[in-house]
């Protein structure tokens, strides 16, 4: 729990950040994108693992069927999400990508309780209901996006779950998961460079931003793997509303786009679920510190 909460925070902070990277890469198609960072993120990858001597698990989960499975389910999980993320981001509908991080914790914490068989107390059912209600407000103020919203909720809560349950280390995982998008990456940027439409190359802030976009991928993805490992369902899904609040206010105080009354609202109940859970969840660790001492 010590280790597995900053861990949290660090990755959805960074993650909270990342509309404000990708707008300087506006001028770059999403699928470009992705595969500038599956390319990216797997040379970091390859670095650090060979430094720390430790490809050794890297090649034993590609080579065990009973892994390879659930890495290729996550590896598409997460393809999916990156690009929806990317292109919203880049169509001016950062709202609508921050309302699928406000959605996914809750998804989180409903495939805690149905497949990990994870109990909530009552302040946590309580702070889950009125976060609840807050999210379906914003999803009733932006029906016309809700699909983005939809896509990245399920797809990252998806992703989550899938890594809690596969026994590989975080790493190693990503580095997995990469190595299976590598040969679909590759091919199309082939084929994007055939047809002279290949961002990469064309000037220097344009590589130097896709080639960081390796490091702004792997960090967090790391941090959230050790996190989801660490932490249960439900509090790492609580932790997640710190990514897309920064998402939102990116939208709102950096790119001009709108809020609602009814966007207003439903932040303010979201926030009252952050705290009714977060007070709960000291209660109850001051209650079982004498029983632990």
């Amino acid at each position: 729990m010590r280790s597995g909460f900053p861990a949290a925070l660090a990755a959805y902070g960074l993650w909270g950040l990342l509309p404000i990277f990708f707008k300087l890469l506006h001028h770059v198609g999403p699928f470009e994108l992705v595969a500038q960072r599956v390319i990216w993120s797997l040379v970091l990858i390859l670095i650090l693992l060979a430094a720390r001597r430790a490809l050794g698990p890297l090649w034993a989960a590609l080579s065990t069927p009973r892994l390879l499975l659930p890495l290729t389910a996550s590896s598409l999980f997460i393809a999916i999400n990156w690009t929806t993320y990317i292109w919203a981001v880049n169509d001016d509908h950062v709202i609508a990508a921050s309302l699928g991080y406000f959605l996914n914790p809750l998804v989180n914490v409903a495939l805690g309780v149905l497949v990990l068989k994870e109990r909530l107390r009552r302040g946590q059912m309580l702070a889950i209901g009125v976060a609840a209600v807050g999210v379906a407000i914003m999803a009733a103020a932006a029906l016309t996006t809700l699909w983005i919203s939809i896509m990245l909720a399920l797809s990252f809560a998806f992703y989550g779950l899938v890594r809690k349950l596969t026994p590989v280390a975080p790493m190693a995982g990503l580095g997995a998961e990469t190595l299976i998008l590598t040969p679909v990456a590759l091919a199309y940027l082939g084929w994007l460079s055939g047809h002279g439409g290949l961002a990469f190359g064309q000037d220097s802030f344009t590589t130097v931003m896709l080639v960081v976009s390796g490091a702004m991928t792997t960090v967090p993805l790391v941090l959230f793997a050790v996190a989801a490992h660490r932490l249960p369902m439900a509090t790492l899904g609580l932790l997640q509303f710190v990514a897309p609040l920064l998402q939102f206010l990116c939208g709102v105080l950096l790119f001009g786009e709108t809020l609602s009354h009814g966007q207003m609202v439903s932040f303010a109940l979201i926030w009252l679920g952050l705290i009714l859970f977060a007070s709960d969840s000291m209660a109850a660790a001051r209650r079982n510190r004498p029983a632990t001492a």
